[in-house]
């Protein structure tokens, strides 16, 4: 068992990474700071020796921490500071347990990015187009909220890559995965309307031209779409700061909250995991329930029959 003292693992480690592997002096003033708090809390639990602390022991200092109302995040910092000065201390005695082994600090709460309520996404897109530009730019959004494409999938679309007469969309997305996506009629009619003014600029217009091009004929890139869609957010008097994601949030949010078929919208965005389509999307309280009652075989028997004692 290693005699080394805590507390002088600590300087040594912290002497380590200023000196030989060249960290900033705010790095290091936050590894001595999470290290301090572990080395209080291991000696108000009588343990001084490196060997001594164990991940019974860890998990309560980090138990401790969250009753401190410490934020996840931080709370993962200071896992992380205790797991680099443990791999630092196996350099030199490979027979020493590492205490962080197998613990996990709380996980960081995913902010759901924000989304649009139906209404406003009628106030954005319920509007005549006048130019090619307006035109244009009401078919992007009409198909990032239509479709939920991510900004990558819009910007590589082709002309050839939509079916006009399926009212579906292929796209490519992350990994190079391909996935048809339906595509709603207001979309399908802005996208038309668009495409009356074409072939625009230096544009030479044919089946596998990009759908979306700029006044030169060239495709549009992520920027300018992002440009584009923030300008039409303001120009109908929306206050809020408008971006792509936030329409393939509300694609999502809007079509889950009337199907409650998460699978079905897991599909549609192209996730690989579900976690994620849950991270994106949100169902209240209430909305659970009625799925719960209408379709749990418990509760179609608790309805039917009533209760029993």
């Amino acid at each position: 068992m290693s005699a080394t003292r805590l507390d002088q693992a600590i300087e040594d480690f912290l002497q380590y990474i200023e000196v030989v592997r060249g960290y900033s002096p705010h790095t290091i003033a936050n590894y001595k700071r999470d290290l301090s708090k572990l080395l209080h809390f291991c000696e108000s639990h009588e343990i001084h020796n490196v060997s001594t602390l164990n991940p019974s022991l860890l998990r309560q200092w980090i138990a401790a921490l969250s009753k401190q109302k410490l934020a996840a995040i931080s709370i993962q910092r200071h896992l992380s500071s205790t797991r680099s000065l443990y791999k630092f201390l196996a350099r030199t005695d490979s027979q020493l347990d590492d205490p962080t082994a197998g613990v996990k600090a709380p996980r960081t709460p995913r902010a759901l990015p924000k989304s649009l309520e139906p209404d406003q996404v009628s106030q954005l897109l319920n509007h005549p187009s006048e130019t090619a530009l307006m035109a244009r730019d009401l078919a992007v959004a009409e198909l990032l909220y239509s479709a939920g494409l991510r900004l990558s999938e819009l910007v590589g679309a082709n002309l050839n890559d939509l079916d006009k007469n399926d009212k579906v969309i292929t796209v490519v997305g992350k990994g190079q995965k391909t996935r048809v996506v339906p595509v709603g009629r207001p979309a399908i009619v802005a996208i038309t309307e668009w495409m009356k003014y074409r072939p625009i600029g230096n544009e030479a217009l044919g089946y596998d031209s990009p759908l979306f091009v700029t006044q030169q004929g060239t495709r549009m890139s992520p920027r300018a779409v992002q440009d584009r869609i923030r300008r039409l957010a303001i120009k109908h008097g929306m206050t809020q700061r408008l971006h792509p994601h936030v329409l393939r949030h509300a694609f999502a949010s809007h079509l889950l909250e009337s199907s409650g078929d998460l699978r079905a919208v897991q599909e549609l965005l192209g996730h690989a995991n579900i976690a994620t389509t849950q991270i994106y999307t949100h169902l209240d309280f209430q909305h659970l329930a009625k799925v719960y009652d209408a379709a749990h075989p418990r509760a179609q028997k608790r309805k039917k029959g009533g209760s029993s004692a």
